[in-house]
């Protein structure tokens, strides 16, 4: 039986007519669940796994929106069913993952009946708008030597000295060129303070925050 704290919110009545109606799917890792352009046929409830949500701009470069994992709501999902309108972004399973499908309908009818739901489904986007505007603020504001540093240092500070991650994923993670990131960690590997192979950047020394630009 899916369990997702969202379902917590409805009498036992509708949680049971969710239960009946639930899709329950799972994603190897790489698997796309939705494309920009499509419209949302539902509400994705992640159950297990990680999943990310992001955008590709018309220059070609993408940026990580956000990420789910287990017992979050999809908002991308969330705006789409609410306003009818396709998706502007994609979502990628990052490794094996499961969620379990709302169907349109019988969303509606959940925030129709169910104060509980709709105010859990208004907090759920209300918190990702406040990540998603300060993702923008990072963007806009800070400059793109900064954000690898800052990048690569909250994985030092959980200890996590080697990345396993390339330079185009390492630039779809800060929304910007590959060969941006790539200039940025070469530098840092002159001074000393990352190593670089194929695939993995391990963190060699303590990151200064020295303009690499």
């Amino acid at each position: 039986m899916a369990k997702h704290h969202i379902l917590d919110t409805l009498t036992d009545a509708l949680r049971d007519d969710v239960l009946e109606g639930l899709q329950v799917l799972r994603f190897p890792a790489g698997q796309v669940l939705f494309s920009a352009g499509e419209h949302c046929r539902g509400l994705p409830l992640v159950l297990s796994g990680s999943i990310k949500v992001q955008m590709t701009g018309v220059s070609g470069h993408s940026i990580v929106l956000y990420r789910m994992g287990a017992d979050d709501i999809c908002t991308l999902s969330i705006g789409c069913l609410m306003t009818g309108r396709g998706y502007r972004a994609e979502a990628i399973s990052e490794g094996e993952a499961e969620a379990a499908i709302i169907p349109r309908g019988l969303f509606d009818r959940l925030m129709d009946q169910s104060a509980g739901f709709r105010l859990g489904i208004m907090e759920s986007y209300g918190r990702r708008l406040d990540d998603l505007m300060l993702l923008v603020e990072e963007v806009a504001f800070h400059r793109m030597d900064e954000r690898l540093e800052e990048w690569l240092q909250a994985r030092a500070s959980s200890g996590q000295n080697v990345v396993l991650i390339t330079h185009q994923e390492l630039a779809v993670e800060l929304g910007t060129a590959r060969e941006v990131v790539s200039r940025l960690l070469k530098e840092l590997e002159r001074r000393g303070q990352v190593r670089l192979a194929r695939g993995r950047v391990e963190l060699t020394g303590l990151l200064r925050t020295t303009s690499l630009a």
